[in-house]
């Protein structure tokens, strides 16, 4: 995303359609323009003529229509100053290619990303602008906004520094951001025009007809996208004279634009197979295609609509994405186009059934790129070789980079499947796996911004389709990923919605999580008889259930509730009967852990000698467990004691014991009052409870 310009509707050729930023494909007029902006960043803004130092980024404005080149000008203007802003250019674009303003939030967290800056999951769109603000404090770096739907979206943007510059791509004026002139593009001067049909279809067919070539430039109203589209015509057709296509252009009349004119010519000419998958690229996820949404869209082979998409980037109504993957982008300028020639030309039900199969060729792609991560599994590799070759992955490394630069266009299909309304069930199983795949690839904590915005999809549908289970697994994730990031207030309303939703549909899972999840986030807001409370509900249905193993955590986490609230007698009393719930369960590790939080308890409560005997016993059953590092710090705490009941020979002897078993010297654990910490290690920490669902 860094310092790299994805246009749409430019002037530089780089094989595909007019708007790449190729330099080794000059740059086609704008001149004046050009000097024009670069003088602007010199002018002394109105701040500075009043005497005030300026408070923000300097912002400039190219304005224009979508095909007039705004964007390869942006983009030429960054390359030539970017050299005066060392800390490097990055650009986001603010609208989809269909015309939908992307929210800030997401612009800011894609240059928070860009920055290296972490982006909490579910932060709001005020929280994470200044989050950009204050990452850009004190930087001299370059902005380019393409696309701009409104003022907002680029004021919110916009670094509090003056010595950062934003240029902002728009199709109008940006009303309400202060000393900003616009510089707006009509088309090209008819020799630079000339000039870009000849670096398409070759210099010999201008110079036989060159006022020919004139007269269709000026047809084209020197509109680069328009004139990229007239040059990829003509370079399919070596025999046809540049006149022909002049001739084809005035027949059409004057109805609609150039653009529009020379299109669908374009799409005319096209053989049958190739203009229906050239009219459902409308329906590609972020304007974003590759051999498998073509395929799944038309329903042809994934061999046969890479051929077609190339043969659509010589013709210039497709631009190849620079990616290790074969990739191509829909113009925006072109997008309306084919939406219009997709709803005129195919009926309702043809549509759904093109999102239909691409969406399932999606999922399928999703579970071949999970399925690879778990070759340590008989069925996995059964399910794995089960796949046809063309949905397969040949190694882990190759499906992680697929899903990487895959990512935009795989969010993109699921918001696009659950606004459409008519395909939950596949909107749902496609999310299912998105989820699974991401925490397979990346992680839970690195893949939580995408997943919270995929967990409150799965909740719009489960809403609209009554689906109280899946609301309930919806909810407890997005309150999970709350709490992870300090929103405990938040997370504790979502827990208490699960809960109803877990009841609604007789879910002992949801229900009993959702309750242990509520005392959890009252824990945390240090509301302890509340949180001792709720584990207490928890347990009660636990017992019902005879879940053994979880009720003896149950009976941890309300030990830790009255640790904190220094009720020692009701801690030691449910400390207990978790000790002896993991022995009936057979769980050795667990079984030390409780013990070393009783023993930690009763030196709580002064009772050191009980402390030592305890201590003592989880030692020996740390032993039996082989956790090392839980036998080092019961040493430790068997020192502590040891101190306090006046013998330091032998604290000395068992810190030194701690020493050795991990290799390295330990800092003395302080003695008191319990902290924010303590009694949590076989609490909180040991209930980390997951997935609600198996969507999930």
């Amino acid at each position: 995303m860094t310092d790299q310009a994805v246009d749409t509707d430019g002037v530089r050729l780089s094989g595909d359609i007019a708007g790449g930023l190729a330099e080794a494909d000059g740059f086609l007029g704008r001149t004046r323009e050009l000097k024009e902006l670069r003088a602007d960043i010199e002018r002394a803004g109105l701040d500075t003529l009043s005497g005030r130092k300026a408070p923000r980024a300097r912002v400039l404005l190219i304005a224009g229509r979508p095909g007039s080149g705004r964007t390869t000008l942006a983009g030429e203007l960054v390359r030539q100053v970017a050299g005066r802003y060392p800390d490097g250019v990055l650009r986001v674009r603010l609208s989809e290619p269909d015309g939908t303003r992307v929210p800030v939030e997401h612009a800011a967290r894609e240059l928070l990303t860009a920055l290296g800056r972490p982006a909490p999951a579910g932060a709001d769109a005020d929280d994470l602008a200044a989050a950009l603000r204050t990452a850009l404090a004190g930087r001299r770096a370059l902005l380019l906004l393409d696309d701009a739907a409104d003022a907002e979206q680029v004021d919110a943007l916009l670094p509090d520094t003056p010595d950062c510059l934003a240029v902002a791509v728009s199709r109008g004026p940006l009303t309400g951001i202060t000393d900003v002139r616009p510089c707006t593009l009509g088309g090209l001067d008819t020799k630079s025009g000339v000039e870009l049909i000849s670096r398409r279809i070759g210099s010999v067919r201008i110079t036989v007809d060159p006022r020919a070539a004139e007269s269709l430039a000026e047809q084209c109203q020197g509109q680069p996208a328009a004139l990229t589209l007239a040059g990829g015509w003509l370079a399919a057709r070596p025999q046809a004279a540049v006149a022909d296509l002049a001739k084809h252009l005035r027949s059409a009349g004057d109805e609609g634009t150039p653009l529009s004119r020379v299109f669908h010519l374009v799409h005319a000419s096209l053989p049958s197979p190739a203009a229906r998958i050239l009219r459902l690229l409308a329906l590609a996820p972020a304007g974003l295609v590759d051999p498998h949404t073509a395929s799944a869209l038309a329903g042809c082979s994934v061999t046969g609509a890479r051929t077609t998409l190339d043969d659509f980037v010589s013709l210039g109504l497709l631009r190849a994405v620079d990616s290790p993957l074969p990739e191509y982008e829909v113009p925006g300028c072109l997008h309306p186009l084919l939406l219009a020639l997709a709803e005129s030309h195919e009926r309702p039900a043809e549509l759904q059934l093109a999102r239909a199969r691409m969406l399932e060729r999606t999922v399928r792609l999703l579970q071949a790129c999970r399925a690879i991560t778990e070759t340590d599994s008989p069925q996995a590799r059964e399910k794995l070789l089960g796949m046809p070759p063309a949905v397969r992955f040949s190694t882990p490394r190759d499906a992680a980079e697929w899903l990487r630069l895959r990512r935009p266009a795989l969010l993109a299909a699921a918001r696009l499947a659950v606004a459409d309304g008519e395909l939950d069930t596949l909107a749902r199983r496609l999310m299912s796996q998105l989820v699974r795949t991401m925490v397979a690839h990346i992680g839970t904590q690195a893949a939580a911004p995408d997943l919270y915005g995929i967990h409150r999809l799965v909740l719009d549908v489960a809403e609209r389709r009554a689906l109280p289970r899946e609301k309930a697994a919806a909810l407890l994730n997005l309150a999970d990923l709350d709490a992870r990031t300090g929103r405990t207030a938040e997370a504790l309303v979502r827990y208490r919605a699960a809960l109803d939703a877990g009841r609604e549909a007789n879910d002992p899972y949801a229900t009993g999580r959702a309750m242990e999840s509520v005392g959890g986030a009252h824990l945390e807001l240090g509301d302890y008889d509340r949180a001792a409370d709720w584990f207490g509900r928890a347990l009660t249905q636990r017992l019902a259930r005879e879940e053994r193993a979880d009720a003896a955590r149950l009976y941890g986490r309300i030990a830790t509730a009255h640790t904190y609230a220094g009720r020692y007698g009701e801690a030691l009393r449910n400390w207990r009967a978790a000790v002896a719930g993991y022995r009936r369960e057979g769980d050795v590790a667990a079984h030390a852990r409780a013990l070393s939080e009783l023993a930690r308890v009763q030196e709580y409560a002064g009772r050191f000698e009980d402390s030592l005997r305890t201590c003592q016993e989880a030692v020996e059953w740390a032993r039996r467990a082989e956790d090392a590092r839980l036998q080092a710090a019961l040493h430790l705490r068997l020192a502590d004691t040891l101190d306090h009941l006046g013998d330091p020979t032998a604290a000395g002897l068992h810190r030194g014991r701690a020493e050795r078993m991990l290799g390295e010297e330990l800092p003395e654990p302080p003695s008191g009052t319990p902290g924010p910490d303590a009694g949590t290690e076989h609490g909180a920490n040991a209930c980390e409870i997951r997935s609600a669902s198996a969507e999930d």
